[in-house]
């Protein structure tokens, strides 16, 4: 006689039987705030938690999956104590995406992630289901205090470790931007020459100049080299992220000097016609010394106005009778081009007026004694 089994027998048989760290199919079959219910073939149903999901904990369940759904899981625990079985879906995807990391890194393939949060030593990036976190140190090729510009932000960056076991993913930016830097450096070198106009943008500004950066190498505009005028203070001439144009004044090595003083825009070209001697020209009293003052007659020619030919009268020092800004009609004196300095003088002027006065005054005398004369004879 055939052995005759109950139904219950008969049902445990098709139930298929599970383990930890199995990774097995199921079909949605409940979906909660926080929790997702599958049916995966076992006696029990499999909860799927909200944290077991996803990381990021503003996910909601309802709108990922709906009823009937299929999902392929991990079972963490087989009994939870209640008679439920546990299962990850969020692990299972990490189980995949560092199989990508491990292949990735030894590719040496350059990925591109979100900055999703800015972490006390460094970036959290996000790559598909994965995390990587960058330290501040490999972040850029120069310190950075403030890494909160970079949230939210779509960065490049290459994997130096990848640790499963300690769930540790380490990226590097650093060295994408040294390459980068190198190769456009390599360009530039290979396209520039003394002589050459080129574009940049102020990128540092300092007490003896501006970097100037022109697309793979900074170039330095020392402050001597802005302009044809005296130029004090670097700062009030430009400000970081102006564009300007300028010429490569000399390149040694991988220094590059730059200068906006051109032949084109020189004042000193036709500074003979313009300032020969016995012009009378007007300036601007620019500074003064204890021997005199230099008056700006365009921007970048000076010219001396020394303390001996102020005035007549004997004058100790400038500042007693002029004062930096002050215009003043001068006449030029002296012109020498080869060391271009120029000479003016009020004194001179000043005689000048005085002996025109002096003259009209022999003139007035000499025909009022005409007149007496005429007035004697009749």
């Amino acid at each position: 006689m055939s052995e005759e089994r109950s139904f219950g027998e008969l049902l445990e048989e098709s139930i298929v039987t599970i383990h930890n760290n199995e990774v097995v199919e199921g079909t949605v079959i409940g979906v909660k705030e926080n929790e997702i219910i599958l049916n995966i073939g076992y006696k029990a149903d499999g909860i799927l938690t909200k944290s077991e999901y996803s990381n990021n904990p503003d996910v909601d369940l309802t709108k990922e999956v709906s009823i009937d759904d299929k999902l392929t899981v991990k079972v963490i625990k087989v009994n939870d104590g209640d008679g439920q079985v546990i299962l990850t879906y969020k692990r299972l995807q990490q189980d995949k995406m560092n199989k990508i990391f491990e292949e990735a890194m030894e590719n040496h393939e350059v990925l591109t992630g979100k900055v999703g949060a800015i972490l006390k030593g460094g970036l959290s990036v996000d790559y598909g289901e994965g995390k990587v976190f960058i330290p501040a140190s490999l972040v850029s090729d120069m310190y950075e205090k403030d890494l909160t510009k970079y949230e939210g932000q779509e960065i490049e960056f290459v994997l130096t470790e990848v640790n499963p076991r300690k769930r540790r993913v380490i990226g590097d930016r650093k060295q994408l931007i040294v390459a980068k830097k190198k190769e456009m450096q390599e360009a530039l070198f290979a396209r520039i020459e003394v002589g050459m106009m080129v574009e940049g943008t102020v990128k540092n500004l300092t007490d003896f100049g501006a970097f100037i950066d022109l697309g793979g190498a900074d170039g330095l505009l020392h402050i001597s080299e802005m302009s044809w005028g005296r130029v004090e203070d670097p700062k009030k001439v430009f400000k970081v992220g102006d564009q300007v144009s300028v010429m490569i004044k000399d390149i040694s090595g991988t220094k590059i000097a730059l200068t906006r003083k051109l032949d084109s825009n020189n004042p000193w070209k036709n500074a003979a016609e313009k300032y020969a001697k016995g012009t009378i020209v007007n300036g601007r009293i620019a500074r003064m010394t204890d021997f005199g003052a230099f008056v700006e007659l365009e921007e970048g020619i000076d010219a001396l106005l020394h303390v001996s030919q102020i005035a007549i009268e004997h004058v100790d020092k400038p500042s007693d009778v002029l004062s930096v800004g002050q215009e003043v009609t001068a006449k030029i004196v002296d012109f020498n081009e080869e060391a271009k300095k120029i000479s003016l003088s009020i004194k001179a002027l000043e005689i000048e007026k005085q002996n025109m006065a002096d003259d009209d005054y022999e003139d007035e005398a000499e025909v009022e004694n005409e007149n007496i004369a005429e007035g004697d004879a009749e």
